[in-house]
């Protein structure tokens, strides 16, 4: 499995075909590039850039859609390439095995709604990894080999990241959610998850490959 992480919250997954994790408007539409797949996590537009993923499957008629239904409300353009997602649904995507998790974004404030939002375990057969979305929610009983956990924003602390990834217990771990962060609040946060995740911890700039 290559895995690509762009700007934010994006990751393209490379093996048997090309899986796309929330494209959002933060993050470089060439993540979509020749993508079979795409998954969403939630409806927010740093998750999912909806111009950008109704173009890619313009271009791509074979491309295929997963999300919760709140999210497929945004999508009615490409309807037809779109397939609603439950919590604990397993189902196949661009050759990857993938299993839903969660079902609500993290409580922001009180006074806000809350929206739905699924975590999503991605297995080639050999390795996995674990995109969350906006929350802390664990794939409890499944070993993860690479865990992307949310490292900054208005729903989250650096204490919560830090339990998250403790708690998780991976093989290793990167920043997922660092697109609000300037270089000196990564150097912090990211100080506390070297020394204290009991893991593997880096961040990765935008582009950055891993096998």
């Amino acid at each position: 499995m290559r895995i690509t992480k762009y700007t934010h919250s994006c990751l393209r997954l490379e093996g048997a075909g090309v899986l796309v994790v929330d494209p959002g408007e933060f993050s470089e539409v060439s993540a979509l590039a020749g993508a079979d797949a795409v998954l969403i996590t939630h409806e927010h537009p740093d998750h999912v850039d909806v111009p950008a993923v109704v173009a890619a499957a313009a271009r791509r008629p074979e491309l295929r859609i997963f999300a919760h239904e709140a999210v497929l409300t945004l999508l009615t353009d490409v309807a037809e390439v779109t397939t609603a997602v439950t919590t604990g649904e397993e189902f196949e995507a661009a050759g990857f095995r993938v299993r839903a998790y969660g079902g609500q974004h993290a409580i922001i404030h009180p006074y806000m709604p809350v929206f739905a939002n699924l975590g999503f375990l991605i297995d080639d057969g050999s390795t996995n990894v674990y995109h969350p979305g906006d929350s802390f929610v664990r794939p409890d009983g499944v070993a993860v080999d690479t865990l992307f956990a949310p490292l900054n924003a208005p729903w989250a602390t650096i204490a919560e990241s830090l339990e998250f990834v403790r708690a998780v217990r991976p093989g290793r771990a990167y920043a997922l959610h660092d697109g609000l962060l300037n270089e000196r609040g990564s150097a912090i946060y990211g100080k506390h998850l070297t020394e204290f995740s009991n893991t593997r911890y880096e961040q990765l700039a935008p582009g950055s490959v891993l096998d």
